[in-house]
């Protein structure tokens, strides 16, 4: 028999980013709610589609999402916190967890849910929020409503569930939880619910679920390891259930492989991509009654698969198990990876021809199931991918002989600064005279419809450069003199000729090509497009220096300089997978602190390079975690430390979790760090304040990916607490992140209320060092 080809799951948003646009219209009052319901289902019946034609035999359903997978399981477990519940639209509240909802005539002021990186991707999942005594309820609408789009197809579609373990440990409880609540003690009130789940869907004749149990990859507790044994039994052990394949992705199964296969589950999908060392003792410990899904296709990087490597570990499987219980699959959800690369007419045609997005990844994972019991496959989707990589393997363009003499160069010096910190601070203070609690915005102001249209009317020829050159420079006039009346202490020029905070940079370095169509969802309505990095990296030229030059010369206050750290524009890319990882990031780092002292030299006194992914960079596993941080902190230093003591050097970082590595965000040695902590409520900030972190830093009390206001009050409760664990002279008054996706009315009574917040600190601050009177 022909060995089965299947999928972990598809990308949502459609190569045109259809969903993205009926969730903007739909947020916007612009269209209805049947309007954004009607696209998702044609999306989902596309994606269903060009799967069955692609000879898929199982099938994914419930992969898709309105939002993020995470709450649409908690959704389904009945995981909505009272403050929402006042919300009788499932659609209304639904999008209250994920973006926070404000009306006035209601008196409703409902705050989003936490939200945080998927793993070590650019995804972010909004974070179950849990009470101790938790009681869980099934709602399986969606689920039973997608699962009967896909049979009026005439598929048998394979339902996706986050499992009870995974979905445990991702969560969170409440704030007012006593701190050492766990969340796994509500396993045996979960399960029932999730046992409940799979006797509806065995009463709807579905033959096999796909339980995806991602943490299984992870360093696992004794107690953990103790809650997956418990469940993932009991499940095998439910009566009346369809079969289950058990998926893990990301990593090696490693320690925890006796958990995944004694689960008594059906089948058991691994990484083979990120972990292929791991097939051989997969195949040792896998029991007869248990089928396996390899994934040997790369759900994470757009690189064309190296079929015959592929075909190896597929072989070994088959050659073991036989072809009857060995599935091919891509390493993980192809949510990671744009949809077609059809799509793409202007892409350089070699370094196409290297590459493989979702839809392409389907075809091979076809082609490697047709040919799993041949030794030698001659089709001739193999020889093409042959011939593929051996020119990209000789091709020229890939190396840069300059580029590699001064990698040779680099030594420790270069990444130290001059003076340690606390000398540091004396000259930003004697040069920068800022008041205590400064305010300022991590860097982008809302790329509004006239910056897009603009933007589009240039590429497209309609604008000529000097047109556009004038449109951007009033923009920023008009966002320098905005940010004067709301009254920041430092301002930002705005970034309104910037696309995206890592496309900008890529597309003027060398070794980056771009995509038209090459969307990646980032959180809810978020796209972003990252660059191909196919080559060695340099720059050719300043990248930034006349944006922030023009700028500064429009105030007497200081505006600070924004780059794009060498982490995240790694992590952020589709990196080249033909060299190490830090091998690339030390070369944009190189890049980076060219751009970092020609803004000096140009007169800008404070530097932001930003850091956002430096977290989400990290290996999952530990052992792993000491190399990573060794070259990441590396390139972030060579990047800023050839900078004199009085220019003052700020990054940034959001959405992830510190707490492990804050000896490692330490020794980054950057004057200023700026975090997310305003969902979390400065959860974050604790860590901090524990560790005694030595340098300033600036807690968001705006939280940007939900469209409320936050009042002056709330912010002030803030930075209270804030000024509870670290004292005020280390303090900074910011949001949480970039403004590019907000709208200027909301963004202006924003920051209004951020500076009126940090004023009355500063009052407070004063009063309290006033001497008593007699």
């Amino acid at each position: 028999m022909t060995t089965p080809a299947t999928s972990l799951g598809h990308p949502r948003f459609g190569g045109h980013r259809e969903l993205k646009k009926a969730l903007e219209s739909y947020w916007g009052g612009k269209s209805a709610a049947g309007d954004l319901l009607t696209t998702a289902a044609d999306l989902r019946r596309r994606h269903w589609t060009t799967m069955k034609a692609k000879g898929l035999t199982h099938v994914p359903c419930n992969d898709f999402s309105l939002y993020d997978h995470v709450l649409d399981m908690a959704v389904c477990l009945g995981v909505v916190p009272e403050r929402y519940q006042s919300l009788r639209d499932p659609l209304e509240r639904y999008f209250a967890m994920a973006r926070g909802h404000q009306d006035g005539q209601r008196g409703l002021d409902l705050a989003a849910l936490e939200m945080t990186k998927w793993f070590d991707t650019n995804y972010h999942y909004i974070v179950p929020e849990l009470e101790v005594g938790q009681r869980f309820a099934l709602d399986a609408t969606k689920l039973l409503a997608e699962l009967e789009e896909a049979r009026n197809l005439q598929l048998e579609p394979r339902p996706v569930l986050l499992g009870p373990l995974s979905f445990l440990l991702l969560s969170k409880h409440a704030p007012h939880a006593p701190k050492d609540a766990s969340t796994l003690a509500l396993l045996d009130a979960v399960l029932p619910v999730y046992e409940q789940l799979l006797a509806v869907l065995a009463a709807r004749d579905v033959s096999w679920v796909q339980l995806d149990e991602p943490c299984l990859v992870l360093d696992l507790s004794p107690g953990a390891r103790a809650a997956y044994e418990q469940g993932l039994r009991r499940l095998s052990q439910l009566r009346q259930r369809p079969r289950l394949l058990l998926a893990t992705y990301f990593g090696e199964l490693g320690a925890n492989l006796s958990l995944a296969t004694g689960s008594g589950f059906e089948a058991l999908h691994v990484d083979l991509v990120r972990a292929p060392s791991q097939l051989d003792a997969v195949l040792r410990s896998l029991p007869a009654t248990m089928g396996l899904s390899v994934g040997v296709v790369d759900g994470r990087n757009v690189w064309r698969t190296d079929l015959d490597a592929a075909h190896q570990l597929v072989r070994r499987a088959v050659r073991k198990l036989g072809a009857d219980r060995v599935l091919v699959a891509p390493s993980c959800s192809l949510l990671h990876v744009p949809e077609d690369l059809d799509n793409e007419r202007k892409l350089d045609p070699e370094v196409k021809s290297w590459l493989s997005f979702a839809n392409q990844k389907l075809d091979e994972v076809r082609a490697l199931a047709n040919a799993s019991e041949e030794d030698a496959p001659t089709a001739e989707d193999f020889t093409r991918a042959r011939a593929a990589i051996a020119v990209r393997r000789a091709s020229p363009r890939t190396r840069n002989a300059t580029v590699r003499t001064r990698m040779r160069t680099v030594d420790a010096s270069m990444s130290r600064r001059a003076a340690p910190f606390h000398e540091r601070a004396r000259r930003h203070h004697e040069r920068l005279r800022l008041p205590v609690l400064p305010t300022t915005t991590i860097g982008s102001f809302p790329q509004t419809s006239d910056v897009r249209g603009a933007r589009a009317a240039w590429r497209a020829g309609h604008m000529s450069a000097a047109e556009y050159d004038t449109f951007l420079k009033e923009e920023t006039r008009r966002c320098i003199q905005k940010q004067e009346a709301i009254g920041l202490d430092v301002l930002v020029h705005g970034e309104f000729e910037r696309n995206d905070m890592v496309e900008y940079f890529g597309e003027q370095l060398d070794g980056f090509v771009f995509t038209e169509n090459g969307w990646v969802q980032s959180y809810g309505s978020r796209c972003v497009k990252p660059p191909l990095l196919y080559g060695d990296v340099a720059r050719p030229r300043s990248m930034t220096v006349a944006w922030s030059t023009y700028a500064q010369s429009l105030t007497p206050l200081p505006v600070k300089g924004m780059l794009t750290g060498p982490v995240t524009i790694l992590q952020w890319s589709f990196v080249r997978d033909d060299q190490p990882r830090g091998e690339t990031c030390q070369q944009i780092a190189l890049a980076l602190r060219d751009e970092v002292q020609d803004l000096e030299a140009a007169g800008i006194s404070i530097i932001q390079v930003d850091e956002p992914a430096i977290r989400e960079g990290l290996p999952l596993r530990r052992q792993d975690w000491k190399e990573y941080l060794r070259w990441a902190v590396d390139a972030f230093k060579v990047a800023t430390s050839g900078v004199r003591d009085e220019t003052q050097i700020h990054t940034h970082m959001c959405y992830s979790e510190f707490g492990e590595i804050l000896d490692d965000i330490a020794r980054m040695d950057a004057d200023v760090l700026s975090i997310e902590t305003s969902r979390s409520k400065l959860e974050l900030l604790v860590d901090f304040a524990h560790f005694k972190y030595p340098n300033e830093i600036g807690p968001g009390v705006y939280d940007i990916h939900s469209p409320r206001v936050p009042s002056r009050e709330e912010m002030v409760d803030l930075l209270e607490k804030a000024r509870s664990v670290l004292p005020a002279s280390q303090l900074w008054v910011n949001p949480d992140c970039g403004l590019k996706t907000r709208g200027w009315p909301e963004v202006e009574a924003a920051l209004t209320h951020m500076v009126a917040a940090a004023k009355v600190m500063r009052e407070r601050l004063e009063g309290a060092s006033r001497p008593r009177s007699e």
